[in-house]
């Protein structure tokens, strides 16, 4: 029969550490006062107590196990709060159940719930004899597998909630009902409890705010040296100011509002504008931060620097002008030793300092060429004994240097020996064709000048409805040509080319300037570098040069390579661009068998190649070059003719419009009064400062008979 405890219309009992909060309990009133039990749990509290002596405790215990032993109903003593266990209490305990004929000891935590399901597990095995026999798990063995449990059902859980909750705005019952169906929630609340697993989810959410804020600080701080290098740009302006008047300098800004925001609220990242859509502007508050302030270091720092190394480019230029071993066309590797110190390399790379090196360079080239031209003019008698068109010889080249050599004009070009016989070439031609085309002033010629501003103020009767407006000195076309040939043919004929143009390589043709750009080509055409078009060279035509049968099959191997190379391609490269096939005579060799050779087998090949065929120059003709200049403008004349072609087709679907005048021009009356000027290209007073307060007064008017500069 079950053991019966009797007390009539008692509650269930409470210890006395429980009292006052029994309303937190269940409370079961047992019927009739009496309870059938089938065993016991004879709990012993092995933590240290207050006011309270184990040994008694022990000696109750065994007083009441006395008790207990005689209803002959299985017992297990419990030892409780393990996890504040004292190690001899414990060892007390398991000696007195080990007394009592094998008395199974279960050591537990209801706090940390380690073997509380085995105290009740071993008194069930005990009652019922056919369950399988529990195993007694020591509490730190208990503790440890229970932590491991707890563990990998956390780690489980938070992964849960991160694949969940992705933003920090989340609520914890909105979540946990998301979440109440997974596994992992269930396990891990099994074994922890809701507010253990509310606790993550709260951790959770906090650290996704902490990210998010940590973005906007992110985001705030690579803006925040954009706006300072907007708004305080100088470094004279904030460098003796304090980080207070720097911040109300800033807030006097303009445009502080457009990088800027003031909150009501501070600091910003505990407010709502960290989740504000339009927050891209940066929190003012902000810069009372470490990291700002650091910033604000960082660009005056910047400033400084720039100061410092606008200081040095400056000084570095200083240095070029007042050296003397500086010089036109002197390389940088030969000059670098005697202008560069220390203080140089401390503040800007090297790179810098050949690029400023350059320009100077540039200044002084230009300089010493426009010294040197004046030199030219001024020795005008060297070249009067040249014959009409014709080369000077290397005896009168000698001469010529001979007699400049002692100047010091002549001698600044000296590391620029190729430029400065260009020059004099130039200067011949000039002096032999002196037009506005070939003068040394170029855009600068008054001729030139002195039409462009005639022309700007007057529109006579006839041009005034179909005259185009005057274009800009600059506004030239062009023409680029390749010029190939093998064995310096291709450099040589460039060279002499250069020689007809102005310094500023324009060629005159049909009395219009057009600017040239030649492009030498004597090797492997399928090499990028012999290429005939590059990315910013979109060649118009191409002058083939031989004097040998080994040239001109290097000619002829070269076209039918590029025009392999280009067909398929996508870009406006023509297969068949315009060519022209030259041979170059050797000078003074008029004859000859083998001249005849040469000449049917350019003609055959011309056919081939579907191309004009140039017979070689005749001796005594063009300066003694491989080509006269009469050849060479019939080639551009060619090139020119065959670019309008192209820039007809589809330019053709509009009609021509014609305007006529039909009233009559008012006859003029001779003029009153006729001025002769006389001025010299590259004077400092320009045509404009002496012809303009002449064509702007009122009585002022073109001549209806006379030419381009008659008013």
């Amino acid at each position: 029969a079950a053991t019966k405890l009797a007390s009539a219309e008692k509650l269930m009992y409470f210890c006395t550490d429980q009292l006052g909060l029994e309303q937190d309990f269940e409370q079961k009133q047992m019927p009739d006062g009496k309870l059938p039990v089938d065993g016991f749990l004879l709990c012993v509290d092995v933590s240290r107590g207050m006011n309270r002596n184990f040994d008694e405790q022990l000696k109750f215990v065994s007083n009441l196990y006395n008790q207990l032993a005689k209803t002959k109903k299985p017992v297990v003593v419990v030892l409780t709060k393990c996890d504040e266990g004292v190690e001899r209490y414990i060892r007390d305990a398991h000696a007195f159940a080990l007394g009592k004929k094998n008395l199974q000891v279960v050591e537990t935590s209801a706090r940390s719930n380690v073997n509380v399901d085995l105290a009740f597990g071993t008194l069930v095995q005990l009652v019922d004899r056919s369950r399988g026999k529990a195993k007694i798990v020591p509490y730190f063995e208990a503790l440890k597998q229970q932590s491991q449990q707890i563990a990998a059902a956390k780690d489980k859980y938070e992964w849960l909630v991160s694949r969940i909750v992705k933003s920090h705005n989340e609520a914890w019952p909105n979540v946990s009902r998301k979440m109440q169906p997974a596994p992992e929630y269930q396990d891990y609340v099994y074994l922890e409890g809701t507010q253990k697993a509310k606790k993550l989810f709260l951790q959770h959410v906090q650290r996704l705010k902490q990210e998010h804020v940590e973005r906007r600080r992110k985001t705030y701080l690579a803006l925040l040296p954009q706006a300072l290098d907007a708004l305080v740009p100088d470094l004279d302006e904030i460098d003796h100011l304090s980080r207070a008047k720097a911040e109300k300098l800033l807030e006097a800004k303009p445009d502080f509002l457009k990088w800027f925001v003031v909150l009501e609220e501070t600091p910003w990242d505990a407010t709502s504008h960290v989740d504000a859509a339009d927050s891209e502007r940066i929190p003012f508050d902000l810069l009372e931060t470490p990291a700002a302030e650091q910033l604000y270091e960082a660009h005056l720092e910047k400033l400084r620097n720039e100061r410092k190394r606008a200081e040095m480019r400056r000084a570095f230029r200083e240095n070029l002008e007042t050296s003397p071993f500086v010089t036109p066309g002197k390389p940088w590797e030969e000059a670098r030793s005697f202008i560069m110190n220390e203080d140089f390399y401390l503040w800007l790379d090297e790179s810098v300092y050949v690029d400023i090196y350059g320009k100077h360079q540039k200044q002084l080239i230009d300089k010493a060429k426009e010294d040197f031209q004046e030199l030219l003019l001024e020795y005008s008698e060297l070249f009067y004994e040249l014959e009409l068109d014709a080369k000077p010889s290397k005896e009168k080249m000698g001469v010529i240097q001979e007699v400049l050599g002692e100047e010091q004009r002549f001698k600044a070009l000296q590391k620029l020996q190729a430029e400065r016989d260009a020059l004099i070439l130039k200067h011949i031609h000039f002096v032999y064709h002196p037009t506005k085309e070939t003068c040394p002033s170029c855009a600068a010629c008054v001729d030139a000048r002195v039409e462009q501003l005639l022309g700007s103020r007057f529109v006579r009767p006839a041009e005034r409805h179909h005259r185009n407006p005057l274009p800009d000195s600059n506004a030239v076309d062009r023409i680029n040509l390749v010029i190939l040939g093998k064995d310096g043919l291709a450099r040589e004929l460039a060279n002499e080319i250069r020689a007809l143009c102005t310094s500023d390589d324009k060629y005159v043709i049909e009395g219009k300037m057009y600017e040239l750009l030649l492009r030498p080509i004597e090797g492997n055409v399928r090499l990028p570098v012999n290429a005939f078009q590059t990315p910013t060279f979109q060649p118009h035509g191409c002058l083939c040069l031989y004097n040998s049968k080994e040239s001109l099959s290097y000619v002829v191997e070269s076209i039918e390579k590029s025009r392999e190379s280009a067909v398929g391609r996508r870009d406006n490269h023509p297969a068949h661009l315009p060519l022209t096939l030259v041979l170059v005579n050797k000078r003074g060799d008029a004859g000859g068998e083998t001249l005849q050779s040469l000449v049917q087998q350019g003609q055959q090949i011309a056919s081939k190649l579907q191309c004009v065929f140039l017979e070689p120059a005749s001796a005594g003709i063009g300066y003694g070059r491989n080509i006269n200049e009469k050849q060479i403008g019939q080639v551009l004349k060619g090139l020119l003719d065959s670019k309008r072609n192209l820039n007809l087709v589809g330019s053709t679907s509009g009609g021509l419009k014609e305007a006529t005048t039909t009233a009559p021009a008012p006859t003029q009356p001779d003029a009153d009064l006729r001025i002769v000027m006389c001025l010299m290209c590259g004077d400092p007073v320009s045509a404009d400062e002496v012809l303009l307060p002449i064509l702007q007064a009122q009585p002022c008017r073109p001549s209806p008979g006379g030419g381009a500069g008659a008013v």
